[in-house]
């Protein structure tokens, strides 16, 4: 009776052994026990089913299905149980339940999703902030930082990152404040082998330039200490633009007196013709300074030079304790005695350098002399350097005009 009163059940019947009906409530199938089981299909090696159609008490035809099983007792069939099902909401019951399945189961791939999202975003988002911070220090904004503090190892890696964007704030710092002492090339140089700074050098070919200020004793005699040094300050700055607009390197100040290398530390094949350019430009500009000092009553200032070319010894040399990279040697030696015998605004070269190739061609120069030299045996023969020649002229004329329009001066 519970059975029979199931909406989804639509009857339920007990037989005999020998397919007497004992109990039935709800609808009965009209086939007897052998018929059902004749037609039935096996679920099991008990079980089976039989479809069928019923009629309701308004004759409606439902479709039923029926499954059987024998009852057993000690291993013998003492009757039969028949419980009647509707197909159709069998049918309505699977069809609610594989639906519930597929919403669970979309619903629980939307969560995923969504999670997997929000969980993605919060382990990538410190991971994108080490991508910008490592961008930013490729750029060399060494003062970036991230400020995110975590327990976690990536607040780790975040530690450790901005330590070592710390120490590369320094060691730039470092390099920059080198590089107002030494020339950067040669700043670049020890810091990129610090571990390997010895006394020493090597033997290379290069070109030097020495300038100095005709008369600096007695001028500077004449003028205050203070003005002096702006001077010196003022004229070594323009002498530094001319070295480095023709790849040179500024070797030292020794008081007037500026010393310059081509072709040291970094090689530079067309080092003698660059040698002689950047002293023709020192003295162009210095030439444009002075007419601007003398609209101003100023005294106006003269400088000399000497250029040579040759092999020389290149390297650090002084002490363990102080050490300079400098060049020495005869070709050295020469370039300084060369600048100490001309006169004023005067660019003195030897003979061999005149004739080196793809000079004279390059250049405007007339012979000059034949210089006894103290220290050198046989006499020197020079030549003056007035010009450049072509467009090699007319390109560093634009160029001077360029420095000193930046500085403002006419």
């Amino acid at each position: 009776n519970n059975l029979g009163s199931s909406r989804n059940i639509l009857g339920a019947v007990v037989y005999a052994e020998d397919g007497k009906v004992l109990a039935v409530s709800g609808i009965l199938p009209g086939d007897d026990i052998s018929g059902l089981y004749a037609n039935a299909d096996r679920i099991d090696d008990r079980s089976y089913s039989v479809a069928w159609q019923a009629s309701d008490s308004d004759g409606k035809v439902i479709k039923a299905i029926s499954f059987i099983e024998p009852v057993r007792f000690q291993n013998v069939i003492a009757g039969h149980a028949l419980v009647t099902f509707s197909k159709g909401a069998l049918d309505q019951s699977l069809h609610e339940t594989v639906i519930a399945i597929v919403m669970a189961t979309t619903l629980m791939i939307l969560l995923g999703i969504v999670v997997s999202f929000y969980l993605g975003d919060l382990l990538a988002k410190p991971i994108r902030r080490l991508m910008d911070a490592s961008k930013a220090i490729d750029k060399g904004e060494y003062g970036y930082r991230i400020q995110e503090r975590r327990n976690d190892e990536i607040g780790y890696l975040t530690e450790a990152f901005n330590r070592l964007a710390a120490g590369m704030l320094e060691k730039n710092q470092v390099e920059n404040a080198f590089s107002r002492f030494v020339s950067s090339s040669v700043a670049r140089k020890i810091m990129a082998n610090l571990d390997q700074i010895q006394l020493g050098g090597k033997h290379v070919d290069g070109s030097v330039l020495f300038a100095d200020i005709v008369g600096f004793t007695s001028l500077s005699e004449q003028l205050p200490a203070d003005e002096v040094a702006n001077l010196l300050n003022e004229y070594f700055t323009y002498i530094s633009m001319a070295s480095d607009l023709y790849q040179g390197t500024i070797d030292k100040y020794m008081g007037d007196c500026a010393m310059i290398v081509f072709g040291i530390p970094e090689e530079d094949p067309d080092n003698i013709f660059h040698a002689i350019a950047c002293a023709v430009m020192i003295q162009k500009l210095v030439s444009r300074l002075n007419a601007s000092r003398v609209r101003n009553n100023q005294v106006a200032i003269h400088f000399r030079i000497g250029v040579n070319s040759g092999t020389m010894l290149a390297g650090n040399m002084g002490s363990s304790q102080r050490m300079q990279f400098t060049v020495v040697g005869e070709t050295v030696n020469l370039a300084s005695r060369l600048h100490t015998v001309a006169d004023s605004d005067q660019i003195i070269i030897t003979e061999h350098l005149y004739n080196s190739e793809h000079i004279k061609s390059r250049i405007q120069a007339r012979r000059h002399k034949s210089i006894k030299l103290r220290g050198i045996a046989k006499p020197v023969s020079t030549y003056l350097v007035t010009d450049l020649a072509g467009d090699y002229h007319a390109t560093m004329e634009a160029r001077i005009t360029e420095i000193l329009a930046a500085r403002d001066v006419a």
